[in-house]
Formats: C-alpha cells, structure tokens, sequence
C-alpha cells in the first residue's frame, strides 16, 4: 500500500497510526489475512517526517508505536521509507543513520520479521551506512516511466554528487547513477534502483526490455509498480523472463560492473558524463555457476553495433585467452520445445510448467534447472576473442550468458567470428 492509507489523525489515547475506514473498513489486519491467503506478502508506505509525500501523518517520533502496529497488522514490508518533511534531519551521514536507525530499531523491537526498504533518495550516501540497519536503500529520485531524456526535477549529473535528487528520473539516468555502486551491495541490503515501470505504458517493449533487464543485473529488488489486474500478456511475457530472473536471484548477489560507456557512432563530439547521457555501454558481472552474464545498452536513439571483446568483458583480462565461451541471449526466442514461451498476439503465453520454474531462482541458477534448457535463452554460438556485430536497437539491450568451454581446441587468437553456421551478424 502506497501513500495516503492512513485516517484523517491517530488514535488520541495511543498515538498509533489508524487506517482510513472509507478505504478499509475491515481494517489493515483483515486485508493482511487476505493477501496471505492468497499465498504474498503485504506492504505498507510511511515517512521519516513529520508527514508523508502525501501529507498525511509520517512516522518520525512515532516509530516504536508505529513499527508494533505494522506488526500487530502482521505486515511484511516497510516500502519506500520516504523522506519528506525530515524537519532538517539530514545532511550529514550521521544524521541521516539516526533518523532511519530509530525505525530499524522499532522494527527489530517486535520480533516479527518485516522488510525495511529506506527511501532517502540517495541523500547522504545511504550506500556508505544503511546496510547495517536496512534491507535495501534507494538512490535516487523517484522514477518515471520514461527510458531516457533530460528533465530539469531530475538534475543531478552524478549520484555521488547530488544536492537535489528530485523526481522524474528516467531508468537511463538512474542506471547511470548506480554503475559505480554495485560495490556496495550485499547479501540482504542492496542499491534499490526505484520500483519497476514495466507495464505501466510509457515505455516501449525494448525500453521495459532494457529496463527490466538491468534492474535484475544490478541486482535491485524487482518490485512491480504497475495494475496487476490490467497486465498484458506482453508485460507478463518480460517479468517472467526466467533466466533473467535467475540472475537477479542468483547465489553469488555481485551486481554487474560497468567496463566501459562510450558516445554513439557519430556523437563523440557532443558526448558527456553526465548521468543520462545517450550511451552505448558494457556491464558484466559473474554468476554462480561459473558463467557471466553480460549486458550491452544502448541508451541512444539510433541501432548501434559493437564487437563484444572476451578482454572488455573479464576483470582478469587473462581469462578472455582462456577458451572459447558457449554464449546463450536471454532474451532471443528459441523453438516451443524448448522456450519460456511461444508468442502469439500482443506477448507470450506461459504453460503451468514454465510457470512452477519460478519456484526455482531462490536456490541458484543452474544448479535446480540443469535439465530444463528453457531457461538458458537461445544458444547462439561458440565463441573466441569477441562476438562480432552484436546488433543493439535504440534504447534497448542485449544480453549474454557466457560459459566457458576449456575443452574446446583453439584454433588461434586471430579468431574473430562465431564458430559453427550461426549468422556473423547477431
């Protein structure tokens, strides 16, 4: 539940929050028992202020009698933790920690397990201090269901120095302001790039694509922020992508690293740094299997080619000289009998089957799916040195699972195009 569920005041002799009877009139408690009878987990807003985003009643002073209530409601998840009206709190580290550690203290308080998502907007770097007291921590201004492009509420050049985080941030901007974050992510806290905007009609299916799959690779809680109950077969097709879950979920939680961001084919004289900048970019990062997964963006708006180096891919540029690499795309459709689904009308339909994979991305990617090729994408080749003319459409992604094939003969370094009878162009 996102802001403005709360009742005109508190309860006067107790101080704890109180729900809007208009809104619920059974009460929080009762909606709770509801949504886990249907097998989830219930989410509620509040702020580290004196009010909300929305006005309402925030939770700054309140939080002991406001963490035991969301525990009375058996609530799952503190969500957006927001950070309006802090009364000054903030601008400094220390200060910012005080005020979002009260919270974490109340909640730990009432021995019921509950997800504690801050939202301070990426003010005073959280990812320097919030993992010791959250689960995870946004970074940015709020999103907007927009790919890319400037907005002036959305100003900041570079999240490490950022004295406005705003609102109206494009997922180009904000994946620009993660790439120097993924070292501070860990096993229960992570970066939180903002709530999902797949299917909420903004964006095209490359950009949702691209959107979607970046999100997973930076290893951001995917939370959907879309009308379940209005999702379309094509938005059900990209949130239940299976390999690309996998990798979100994977065991060994390292996000991917940016290893490169270069100007666009004929736009190096007007290339900038700043964050949202149109960008063709590498990210790569390592899976628990043993494999990698890489992504190559293009946040520009016209097609790009690469060749995609072994060496620009590997942190030990050794390895790239190791083999060749077996490369599967996560998102290239591959024959019914072996797909995540098969595409008819407006997106993919998805059997019972394909479905009860999901159950599996908690426990590692391969490691419960080795007999279920669906989930590996399409092969698309054996590989040395680098994958030629890999295609990258305006605003959209392509994405790689590379596994290393030692026994594979080499025949020399000079290899440059794909092994076997696939096309040179991908």
């Amino acid at each position: 539940m996102d802001d403005c569920w709360h009742a005109p005041t508190r309860d006067p002799s107790t101080g704890a929050p109180l729900a809007d009877p208009a809104k619920f009139p059974n009460g929080i408690k009762h909606l709770a028992d509801s949504v886990h009878a249907l097998g989830l987990k219930l989410g509620i807003y509040s702020d580290a202020g004196a009010m909300t985003c929305g006005r309402r009643y925030g939770s700054l002073g309140y939080e002991e009698i406001d963490a035991k209530t969301y525990a009375s409601w058996d609530i799952d998840y503190l969500s957006q933790y927001d950070n309006c009206y802090n009364q000054g709190e903030s601008g400094t580290p220390q200060i910012s920690f005080n005020r979002y550690n009260t919270m974490s203290k109340a909640l730990n308080a009432t021995g019921r397990p509950i997800l504690y998502s801050m939202c301070n907007w990426g003010d005073d770097g959280p990812w320097n201090w919030a993992s010791t007291i959250a689960n995870s921590w946004r970074i940015s201004g709020d999103i907007i269901d927009q790919f890319a492009g400037y907005d002036d509420r959305c100003p900041c050049e570079d999240a490490l120095d950022c004295k406005l985080p705003g609102y109206h941030c494009s997922a180009a901007t904000i994946i620009d302001y993660a790439a120097p974050l993924g070292q501070k992510a860990y096993v229960g806290g992570w970066n939180d790039l903002d709530m999902l905007e797949v299917g909420n009609g903004g964006m095209t299916y490359d950009e949702y694509v691209a959107h979607f799959s970046m999100w997973a690779l930076l290893k951001s809680p995917l939370i959907l922020g879309h009308d379940l109950g209005a999702m379309t077969n094509e938005t059900y097709s990209i949130i239940t992508n299976s390999a690309i879950i996998g990798i979100n979920q994977d065991r060994y939680h390292t996000p991917a690293i940016r290893r490169w961001r270069r100007a666009l084919a004929g736009q190096e004289a007007t290339y900038s740094k700043a964050a949202g900048t149109p960008s063709i970019q590498l990210w790569s990062g390592p899976v628990s299997d043993g494999s990698t997964v890489v992504a190559i963006l293009n946040t520009g708006e016209e097609g790009q080619k690469v060749d995609l180096l072994m060496k620009d891919v590997f942190k030990d540029k050794r390895t790239a000289q190791l083999g060749r690499y077996r490369a599967y795309d996560l998102w290239q459709k591959v024959p019914l009998s072996q797909s995540r689904a098969g595409a008819t009308g407006e997106g993919a339909h998805f059997t019972p089957k394909q479905q009860q994979l999901q159950r599996y991305m908690s426990k590692g990617y391969r490691e419960e799916l080795d007999g279920e090729p669906m989930v590996w994408g399409k092969d698309v080749g054996l590989y040395e040195t680098m994958l030629p003319n890999v295609r990258v459409k305006a605003h959209s992604v392509r994405v790689f699972q590379l596994y290393s094939e030692p026994g594979a003969p080499k025949t020399g370094s000079n290899v440059k195009t794909n092994i076997g009878t696939h096309c040179d162009e991908l």
